[in-house]
């Protein structure tokens, strides 16, 4: 943290108590501006944090962010509300002692989103046990399930608690989060019946409305319209799937639909109307038949007990025995008593709902949940101290509320201050400040409290009001100097205090609250008959609310206040016994707008948050403390005897270091294991000085770390050239004694060798043997005959004579025929043609192209070769398919140097000149089949020829090539049309199939399926 104090004039100090003018609110004022303007949100007050909301996003929570602020002291780096987090969590963990972090501030300060990050720094950060992963979840997830049942939009916030919540998150003996417990403080539940202009109801009505699925919208007789069109809401408002969070705290789809409906229950307009007899008397009636019967079906109640209930009132009266009347209520009476069903309900349900989240969030080992091994963290997330225009009995609460916390504070701050005196040997001096101990007795005392003394006018027979609970204040609190009414002030006073208003003075100031409707809200009561309905019904979460036991006890209630103060004794209880930890937040403007720093608003809220009494009792005594070891680690550059290591006790160090300074005797004290500095000047003086001196030390660093950086890498450089030489002579010492060791046994084995050369081959004599061939055969690769004349030939030896023979004979013979080098010369026009492009072309490659396929079986017949003579190049067995009906006939065609001849037997059938053919089709599959393209004008001619044979790649490869048409080539992918007699076309399909099949279709085409070739081929 000292590290920021040589820039104190632009960004301020990260800790009010080294304010110069503590006592000036200005001056406090105008650090906080400093610090906002440079988004710097968190400065503290000793061990408080005060938080400015900056009402946008801050890059500064992600998990570096965490990381930064783990297991650091609380002091060492800037102000942050992990710093806080982190502070209490290490306490539990070394300490072992209960924590509890106190948040507080006015609607909007940001109270909710603290609590939040809180939760986000423990549930990130801290260890996991392998079944507890699932809490994490569930306490990050309880929070947008009790955002969206308590809290509202008011004028002041769009997202605001109504509602107090204490929430305890137990960590077990390793620190790791094991489970947790909520409770609930003072809901405002008037907020169902009733909100100011410009203010809504609770979020999830219209979280309901807007997001609701339509089977559940219809299942609870809801519709998706304006939420205006339902007495109790106002506009609409942003919505969320609340049944993702619903999940994580184990609620299931049913449960889920049942708290829709218990919370919807007032949405059903329970309007009335007047209807007059004609003897004048008047009687109320549900005036809505659509509302009037679901609200009966979604309480699980009959529907006329519920309109009797709400209409009329049951009394008991005692004469000899008890008897019971029954009387109609007129319309203010059943209006005041649908508000009271629909806020009891809410009420209740709220608080089952509370319970069933602490249910999922507890532990379940039981034995481990019992032992002593466990400690806790409490999250207070509380209303702070509230002043409106008109401050009625919810404000009461609320300032009673932060008057008890604040009471908390001063005493736990005193106390904590003067156990560290005292822990170090320092005297303490007695503080001055403001007990606000009166104030709150003003409030809670017995028999004599503003609350007994409204319990007592609740409960009075006779025509008790508002007025006469004012009355009855002034009567007995006359004379108290925080109490003030119209009656009771002065003349300047009387002017700002109403007739129906009285005036407390708080710690934070005055506030003024008007009594209307005090009674009403502190008395929260609902009809016995309406309790005895609800008692009655059918659905589940309402038979948890309304318990029977309500029914046998005969006592009154306990008023609002009282519960109120009985469960704000509870959470004094509660805090008490923990080691507080707190946190102050501030709205900077009402706008809600980022950047902007309205210095009225600010002064009041730094008021009654008691900021200013805070400091001053902080900065009664000493403004900074530190261990001797940091104090003397930061600042020993400044004394020549502690620069730059102090040897001796940390106590003697720091009193060199003291001395050098020339701090005098009033300004500080040395305890046992800290110093104290009494003003912030002294401190200030003493961080300059260190500025100036770290020039100096970095040039003395910078100096040292050059020379100690040259050394060390002189020596690393000379260790790693050692090391490279004696690996390299190592290396090199090892292969000349594995090469002497293989010449050894080289020579060796050819000196055995050369004595067993005439042996039979074995062993000692192999390699040897194996040289010699080896040497014969390289001489004959460099010394082979020019020519077949050259009759030269080196000698064998006795091993080889038997090779000899057969290379010598090879040697002279000729490596190609004539006819191999014809037939490759075809190969490689038929691979141009075919390559790629038919399938079973790859099948024709390994196999040679020869003369003729006519073997013995089919030999041409002497008839033809007397006709064409000797000139017959070539010959293949085909089939030839007719023009007409496509029937196959058994042919030959031969291949003469300038025509094709199809032959049946001893019958030239066709002969086709090879300048007259145009062109020869295949197909791009397997099949044999090719078509010979002949023009039409030729009168002997009807038609293209179609044929199918064995060999077609090697027979319209020797056709192309005789009949020079290699271009005219035509590879086709499915069909070939073909010409026929008089102008006709015909057209061959190819298909891929199983085998070769050939088949006349229905559409007079010729269909050949083609056998598949495999992949392999």
């Amino acid at each position: 943290m000292e590290s920021t104090l040589s820039a104190r004039d632009r960004v301020g100090v990260q800790d009010f108590l080294l304010l110069e003018n503590y006592t000036s609110e200005a001056a406090f004022i105008e650090n906080l501006r400093r610090r906002y303007k440079e988004n710097l949100i968190y400065t503290y007050i000793g061990s408080v944090l005060v938080s400015v909301n900056p009402y946008k996003e801050l890059e500064i929570y992600s998990k570096q962010h965490m990381e930064r602020y783990r297991g650091v002291n609380f002091y060492e780096i800037s102000p942050h509300i992990f710093a806080l987090a982190d502070n209490s969590y290490r306490a539990v963990r070394t300490e072992r002692r209960d924590q509890c972090i106190l948040i507080s501030g006015e609607s909007g300060a940001g109270k909710t989103e603290a609590s939040k990050k809180i939760l986000q720094y423990y549930t990130t950060m801290c260890p996991t046990r392998h079944n507890t992963h699932y809490i994490r979840e569930r306490l990050l997830q309880s929070n947008p399930v009790l955002e969206a049942f308590g809290n509202a939009k008011t004028l002041r916030n769009d997202n605001s608690s109504r509602f107090g919540k204490y929430m305890d998150v137990q960590f077990d003996y390793k620190g790791a989060p094991i489970g947790g417990h909520i409770i609930n403080y003072l809901l405002e539940k008037s907020r169902v019946v009733h909100q100011n202009h410009g203010e809504r109801s609770f979020h999830i009505f219209y979280q309901l409305l807007e997001s609701g699925d339509n089977s559940l919208l219809t299942r609870l007789g809801l519709q998706k319209t304006n939420p205006q069109h339902y007495h109790y809401l106002v506009k609409v408002c942003v919505c969320v799937n609340l049944k993702v969070y619903f999940s994580f705290v184990c609620f299931c789809e049913r449960t889920f639909v049942m708290i829709f409906t218990l919370h919807i229950i007032y949405i059903c307009n329970l309007l009335f109307s007047l209807s007059f007899s004609l003897s004048f008397s008047f009687s109320l009636s549900l005036s809505c038949h659509h509302y009037q019967g679901n609200c009966p079906r979604l309480l699980g109640v009959a529907g006329s007990a519920l309109s009797e209930a709400l209409t009329h009132k049951k009394l008991h009266i005692l004469f000899v025995g008890e008897k019971t009347m029954i009387s109609p209520l007129n319309l203010d009476q059943v209006l005041s008593a649908r508000d009271a069903l629909a806020k009891a309900i809410y009420g209740r349900t709220f608080t089952w709902l509370v319970q069933k989240i602490n249910q999922s969030l507890a532990f379940q080992d039981e034995v481990y949940y019992t032992s002593k091994c466990s400690s806790v963290i409490g999250l207070l997330d509380i209303y702070g101290f509230e002043v409106f225009q008109q401050n009625s009995f919810e404000q009461f609460c609320i300032n009673y509320c932060n008057e008890k916390l604040q009471q908390l504070f001063i005493e736990l701050t005193l106390k904590s201050e003067q156990e560290e005196y005292e822990a170090e040997g320092i005297g303490w001096e007695t503080v001055e400040y403001f007990n606000n101990k009166i104030i709150c007795d003003l409030v809670e005392e017995k028999f004599r409290g503003i609350i007994a003394i409204l319990d007592e006018e609740c409960l009075r027979p006779g025509d008790a009001s508002d007025i006469t609970f004012l009355e009855k204040l002034e009567d007995t609190l006359g004379g108290h100097a925080h109490f003030v009414t119209h009656k009771l002030a002065n003349g300047k006073t009387r002017k700002a205090v109403g007739r129906e208003e009285f005036r407390l003075l708080h710690y934070a100031g005055e506030v003024n609250y008007n009594v209307t409707g005090f009674l009403d809200k502190n008395n929260d009561l609902l009809y016995r008959n309406l309790k005895e309905v609800m008692c009655q019904s059918g659905n589940q979460i309402v038979k948890q609310c309304f318990h029977p036991d309500e029914l046998i006890d005969q006592r009154r209630p306990e008023t609002a206040a009282t519960q109120f103060k009985l469960s704000l004794a509870g959470l004094m209880d509660i805090l008490i016994l923990k080691e507080p930890s707190y946190m102050r937040c501030i709205k900077p403007n009402n706008g809600k707008q980022p950047g902007q720093f309205e210095e009225v608003l600010i002064r009041h809220q730094v008021k009654y948050l008691g900021l200013m009494e805070n400091l001053r009792v902080r900065r009664a005594g000493f403004a900074y403390r530190r261990s001797f070891e940091a104090f003397l680690q930061r600042y020993k550059p400044l004394c020549p005897d502690t620069w730059p290591n102090w040897r001796g006790q940390l106590l003697d160090g720091v009193s060199t270091l003291v001395k050098h300074l020339n701090y005098k005797p009033e300004e500080y004290r040395l305890g046992r294991t800290k110093i104290f500095i009494r003003f912030p000047k002294t401190l200030f003086l003493t961080e300059d000085a260190l500025e100036i001196r770290k020039k100096t030390i970095a040039i003395t660093l910078q100096k040292c770390w050059r020379g100690y950086r040259e050394r060390a890498k002189y020596q690393r450089i000379r260790h790693a050239v050692i090391m490279i030489q004696s690996w390299w002579r190592g290396v090199k010492g090892r292969r000349r004694a594995r090469h002497r060791r293989q010449a050894a046994d080289t020579i060796r084995m050819f000196i055995k060798g050369f004595i067993l050369r005439n042996e039979p081959r074995c062993p000692g004599n192999e390699y040897f043997l194996d040289h010699v061939r080896f040497s014969y055969l390289m001489t004959i690769k460099r010394n082979l005959p020019k020519s077949v004349l050259d009759k030269a030939w080196p000698r064998p030896p006795p091993s080889l004579t038997e090779v000899e023979t057969h290379t010598h004979t090879n040697s002279h013979r000729n490596t190609h025929t004539h006819t191999h080098t014809h037939s490759l010369e075809q190969k490689v026009v038929a691979s141009d043609m075919f390559k790629g492009q038919k399938d079973n072309y790859p099948q024709s490659v390994p196999r040679l192209f020869v003369g003729t396929r006519l073997g013995n079986n089919e030999e041409i017949n002497l008839k033809v070769l007397q006709t064409l003579g000797s000139d017959n190049k070539y010959g293949v067995a085909v089939t030839k398919y007719d023009r007409h009906g496509y029937r196959a006939r058994p042919r030959q065609l031969l291949l003469t140097a300038s025509t094709a001849v199809l032959v049946q037997e001893s019958k030239v059938k066709q002969r086709i000149d090879y300048t007259s053919l145009l062109g020869v089709s295949v197909s791009c599959h397997s099949d044999g089949f090719f078509v010979l393209h002949l023009p039409p004008a030729t009168s002997k001619q009807k038609g293209d020829l179609v044929l199918q044979c064995d060999h077609v790649i090697e027979t319209v490869t020797k056709l192309a090539i005789m009949a020079e048409k290699i271009h005219n080539i035509n590879i086709s992918q499915d069909s070939i049309k073909f010409a026929l007699a008089r102008g006709k076309e015909g057209v061959i399909d190819f298909t891929p199939g199983a085998e070769l099949r050939v088949i006349k279709t229905k559409n007079g085409h010729l269909a050949v399926m083609a056998p598949r070739i495999s992949s392999s081929v």
